[in-house]
C-alpha cells in the first residue's frame, strides 16, 4: 500500500460511521431545544422507554461522538410525555454489533451530573429518568474502566436491571437505541452496536427502534443540529407508530437521518433495504514490515476507490436514501437465513405504508 493510501486511511480512520473525529462540532448551535415537559403530557403519554446506544454516556468529546445523541433523544422523548431510563455502555463501544460479555461482573452506575444544558430535561418523570452507565468491573466505574457492550446493556436492563435500578416492573414498552454518531447503513449494519442493541431487544420480545444521525459533510464531526433534528423526528415518528399500533417485536426499525447541519431540510422518509455495497471500509496498514497492522476506518469510496465492493447495487438501499438527503427507514431482524419467509407480513406492510404516507416529513 502506498503512502498516499496510508495517509487517506489514517485521516479517514476517525471519520466514519461512529468515528471519533477530532474537529469540534458546533457546540454553540443556534437550534432551539424542545421544551422540557413532565412525563405524561404528550403524544408518548404513558410509555416507558429504555434508551441505549453504542456511543456510551460520557458526552465529553468536542466532536460529540461519545453519547451526546442519547441525551438529545432523552430530552425529546421526555418532552413528548414518556418515562425514560437510559442504560447504556459506560464507554464508546462502536462497532461491537451484537457482541455480549460471557463472564465477569457488570456494574450499573448512575451519572450524577448531566452534561451542560441537559440537566432538567426530564423533571417530573416517574422513574426520575436516570442515566445509567454499565461497565465491566466488580466495583465502581472509573475513567478507564472497560465497558459493557450495547447488547449487554439491553439484556441486563430487560432481565432485572431496570427493576433494580429504576423500579420498573415488567418490560418497557419500547427500546430506543442511539442516536448514533454517524449513519449505520449497508454492510456496516452488521457491525453496528446501535442496531445490535435493538436486535437484542426484539429477541427478548420488546419492540425496538435504532436511530443514527449523519456526520457533517466531510465526516469530521457530529453536529448538535443533526442529533437534535433526529431526536425531534424520532419523537414524532414513535408517536405515529404508537398511534397506528405498529410497535411490535417481529422486527426492529432502523432510522438513518441525513446531514442537515449546513441548512438543508431532510427529504421525506423512504422505505429502504440494507444496502449491498460497502459504506465503511476497514483498512489494515502494516507497521514497518513487522507483525503489527494499524487499523484504519474510512468510507469505502474514498479509502478503496474503484473497488466493486463499494458499489451499491440496490435502488432502494438505505445508504442511497440517507446520503441523498432523505430519512431512511429499514426493517431488520436477527434472522440471517437466506431466502427465509417473511414473518408478520401484514405488520410489515402497514409499517411501510405508515413510513411512506403518514410519518413526519422532516
Amino acid at each position: 500500500m502506498g503512502s498516499a493510501q496510508r495517509k487517506l486511511l489514517a485521516v479517514a480512520a476517525a471519520c466514519a460511521l461512529a468515528a471519533t473525529c477530532g474537529a469540534a462540532a458546533s457546540a454553540g448551535s443556534t437550534s432551539t431545544a424542545p421544551p422540557s415537559r413532565a412525563s405524561g403530557a404528550g403524544p408518548l403519554d404513558g410509555m416507558r422507554i429504555l434508551i441505549s446506544n453504542d456511543d456510551g454516556i460520557q458526552a465529553a468529546k468536542p466532536d460529540h461522538s461519545d453519547g451526546l445523541g442519547a441525551y438529545e433523544m432523552r430530552r425529546a422523548l421526555c418532552a413528548a410525555g414518556a418515562d425514560v431510563v437510559v442504560m447504556a455502555p459506560w464507554q464508546v463501544q462502536s462497532g461491537r454489533g451484537t457482541a455480549v460479555t460471557n463472564h465477569g461482573v457488570l456494574t450499573v452506575q448512575q451519572r450524577e451530573r448531566m452534561p451542560a444544558g441537559y440537566e432538567n430535561d426530564c423533571a417530573g418523570a416517574p422513574s426520575g429518568a436516570p442515566v445509567l452507565g454499565v461497565c465491566l468491573a466488580d466495583g465502581p466505574c472509573g475513567p478507564d474502566t472497560p465497558s459493557a457492550t450495547p447488547a449487554d446493556t439491553v439484556k441486563l436492563a430487560l432481565r432485572g436491571g431496570l427493576a433494580a435500578k429504576a423500579g420498573w416492573s415488567g418490560t418497557p414498552d419500547l427500546v430506543v437505541t442511539g442516536i448514533n454518531s454517524g449513519l449505520n447503513v449497508s454492510s456496516s449494519v452488521n457491525d453496528s452496536g446501535t442496531v445490535g442493541a435493538a436486535i437484542a431487544a426484539i429477541d427478548i420480545g420488546v419492540p425496538a427502534v435504532a436511530f443514527s444521525a449523519s456526520a457533517n459533510a466531510d465526516m469530521s464531526a457530529h453536529p448538535v443540529e443533526n442529533y437534535r433534528a433526529t431526536a425531534r423526528f424520532g419523537a414524532q415518528f414513535l408517536a405515529g407508530l404508537k398511534e397506528h399500533r405498529l410497535l411490535n417485536d417481529a422486527f426492529a426499525l432502523k432510522v438513518d437521518y441525513p446531514d442537515i447541519s449546513a441548512g438543508a431540510q431532510a427529504r421525506p422518509p423512504v422505505w429502504t433495504r440494507v444496502g449491498s455495497g460497502a459504506y465503511a471500509y476497514h483498512g489494515y496498514v502494516r507497521k514497518g514490515g513487522g507483525d503489527g497492522f494499524d487499523i484504519a476506518l474510512g468510507d469505502c469510496a474514498s479509502a478503496n476507490p474503484g473497488s466493486a465492493e463499494c458499489v451499491e447495487g440496490r435502488p432502494d438501499a438505505d445508504s442511497t436514501a440517507a446520503l441523498g438527503g432523505a430519512v431512511s427507514v429499514t426493517a431488520v431482524t436477527s434472522d440471517r437465513t437466506y431466502g427465509t419467509a417473511v414473518d408478520a407480513k401484514k405488520q410489515l406492510k402497514k409499517t411501510e405504508q405508515y413510513v411512506k404516507k403518514s410519518a413526519p416529513r422532516s
